[in-house]
């Protein structure tokens, strides 16, 4: 998943980033409205994390403007001020949530995890692809009675296949969810978490899951749709 975060208190912007990654997922942040805006409308995001108190256009401008441009994507509002007209004001400009400061970690992944889950695909507990079972709420998999052990970024990338079954995704389309923009275009990180996969998933089966598709990308393919 990858969460846009704009927040202008650098302390609070590198801890979140830092605890979002370690989460597993691609963090791309902005300390000011107005790049943060050109974020927003230039990549697509999952969820965008948006303090409402910015330098330049202030969080509700920002909120608002995705709005006009059609950009539906989930925004939390992040602030200090808690009346409730403060949260009204925040939720008629088009945010999806309120998260008042200071807060818990915990509470701003659960509160991101519930916004994710309002995509039809989120919305599914398991999902599952012949005998492969994802569980997204444990994050943990099986194949067939198998367990299969994942790493954060290993579950990332499976869940991402596994909700695009059939399709072929390019090395830069895996990469632009699961990484942030700093990701090199050169990089050999997603085939380096492919062979992780596979070694996981596949290497003990007959049949084999993810296929290569050779010069565009990666392919997971599901035998009950073949």
């Amino acid at each position: 998943m990858r969460i846009l975060l704009v927040e202008d208190e650098k302390k609070i912007l590198d801890f979140l980033k830092q605890g979002l990654e370690e989460q597993g997922y691609a963090v791309d942040i902005a300390d000011n409205g107005n790049d943060g805006l050109h974020w927003a409308l230039s990549f697509a995001y999952d969820v965008l994390v948006l303090d409402i108190m910015l330098p330049g256009k202030d969080g509700l401008a920002v909120c608002h403007e995705l709005r006009n441009q059609r950009i539906i994507t989930p925004v939390l509002m992040l602030t200090a001020r808690d009346t409730v007209d403060d949260r009204v004001t925040g939720l008629d400009s088009g945010a999806d949530d309120y998260l008042v400061k200071p807060f818990a970690f915990r509470e701003l992944l659960a509160r991101i995890r519930a916004l994710s889950r309002r995509d039809s695909f989120q919305k599914l507990m398991t999902m599952r692809v012949g005998d492969l079972l994802l569980d997204t709420i444990t994050h943990t998999a099986q194949r067939g009675d198998r367990s299969i052990d994942l790493s954060t970024k290993e579950y990332a990338l499976l869940e991402f296949l596994m909700l695009h079954p059939n399709q072929v995704l390019s090395r830069t389309v895996i990469a632009e969810h699961l990484w942030s923009y700093e990701y090199a275009p050169d990089s050999n990180v997603v085939d380096v978490y492919i062979r992780y996969l596979r070694k996981k998933i596949d290497d003990d089966h007959e049949e084999k899951y993810i296929r290569t598709i050779r010069g565009t990308g990666y392919q997971l393919v599901n035998p009950d749709q073949v």
